[in-house]
């Protein structure tokens, strides 16, 4: 049976929506609303109710009056790709675990408002008490990375490593970036959650206790990883495929892989191309090229240095001023850096624009809505994780807290 996580009003029945002069109420239409469920994403999506216009020049002020009213029964945590105008709000601002975590840490806070995606708010659900309640201002606000990865296409690909009598020799381990439902997967199998900055030392773990890993979803991190950091080859690493039958893969290829790789990817950092790089080195007289994990694979070797959210804001933090830096990750992130380093030329990798959407679907009139509805007594958009789920899901986020 597929887990569950995530509680939401009923959805709206079409006919009752109103959409925009001209707009046809079609499932596609009625999704990019954020009005309608998509069964095949990791995300709940539905109508979120009545916000206030993203015009009102009172929003900031509703903000700070509602944050105000609930003290310290209120905890906001803004990861580092959201607007500016939602980090100014933000009680913690980091990546998706750190954020997690600092919910954790927060036990006296009821409510736990989450700006950022869900696999972050389950992430937190599943780490949080029982009397907290994990908010995400917009259920729409999903992560296409995770929803690469179904539950139901995992149980097929273990089906598919079993025939091929690979099963009991692999260890999954599963990037930060996927559900609850395939964290849980991950546990049920004996495996380990990692982030970014802990990759190699969860293979170095998996490997250690199996001949292969299952690395999900991100197919770029695991290479990267595998290849740059660990010695392993790129014929070491197969891609399986989840839309193809058997993962367009041989029994034979899956016996001689030690990386089964799923295919997934980031799709921001998957914009970014080897001419991005060798533009920008011409565009840029100096320039030290800083890309995420995340990036392909040449993008990565073509680049001066490679690492993770928190390692990018770290260099940037040390280098020299009057240095030059291209930076290959979330556009947000890389324009608040280059606010804060004004001493230093900080610029996007890629010539053209590219936020992440779904990231940025967390804007001001949701926070507003969120808080004033918390105010007035009505919880939304609450992010819950089954509770079996959520048992499995921990113990493997329990065994990447516990890698040597």
């Amino acid at each position: 049976m597929t887990p569950t996580s995530a509680t939401a009003p009923a959805s709206t029945p079409p006919s009752e929506l109103d959409l925009m002069p001209g707009v046809t109420a079609t499932p596609l239409a009625l999704l990019l609303l954020g009005r309608q469920r998509d069964p095949d994403s990791e995300r709940g999506v539905d109508c979120p109710g009545e916000l206030p216009a993203a015009s009102d020049p009172t929003l900031v002020e509703r903000a700070r009056a509602a944050k105000a009213a609930l003290g310290d029964r209120v905890f906001v945590l803004g990861h580092h790709y959201q607007r500016d105008e939602v980090i100014a709000f933000a009680d913690v601002t980091g990546d998706s675990f750190r954020l997690a975590q600092q919910a954790a840490a927060r036990p006296e806070a009821e409510f736990i408002v989450f700006c950022g995606v869900h696999f972050m708010a389950e992430s937190a659900d599943i780490l949080t008490g029982p009397g907290q309640a994990v908010l995400l201002p917009d259920l729409a606000a999903g992560c296409s990375m995770a929803d690469m990865a179904t539950f139901e296409q995992v149980e097929r690909c273990w089906e598919d490593l079993t025939a091929a009598g690979v099963a009991d020799d692999t260890v999954p381990v599963s990037y930060m970036n996927c559900s609850a439902a395939i964290k849980g997967f991950t546990g049920r199998h004996g495996g380990t959650i990692c982030t970014s900055s802990n990759a190699k030392r969860a293979l170095d773990w998996a490997l250690a206790r199996g001949t292969k890993v299952l690395f999900m979803p991100d197919q770029h991190l695991g290479r990267n990883t595998a290849v740059l950091e660990m010695g392993l080859t790129l014929e070491d690493c197969v891609v399986y495929d989840p839309h193809k039958p058997g993962g367009g893969l041989t029994a034979a290829q899956l016996q001689a892989a030690t990386m089964i790789l799923w295919k997934g990817h980031c799709s921001v950092h998957g914009r970014f191309t080897v001419d991005s790089v060798r533009d920008v080195r011409e565009r840029v007289p100096g320039v030290n090229v800083l890309v995420h994990p995340e990036c392909k694979h040449e993008v990565v070797q073509a680049a001066d240095l490679v690492g993770s959210t928190e390692f990018i804001i770290r260099t940037l933090d040390a280098a020299p001023a009057g240095s030059a830096w291209a930076i290959g990750t979330e556009l947000n992130l890389v324009r608040r850096l280059a606010k804060a380093h004004p001493d230093k030329t900080v610029v996007f990798l890629d010539k053209t624009v590219c936020f992440c959407s779904t990231m940025n679907r967390i804007d001001l009139p949701h926070l507003v809505w969120t808080l004033e509805s918390l105010v007035e007594g009505r919880v939304v958009n609450q992010i819950t994780v089954e509770p079996e789920t959520a048992r499995y899901a921990k113990a493997a986020l329990d065994q990447m807290l516990a890698l040597p």
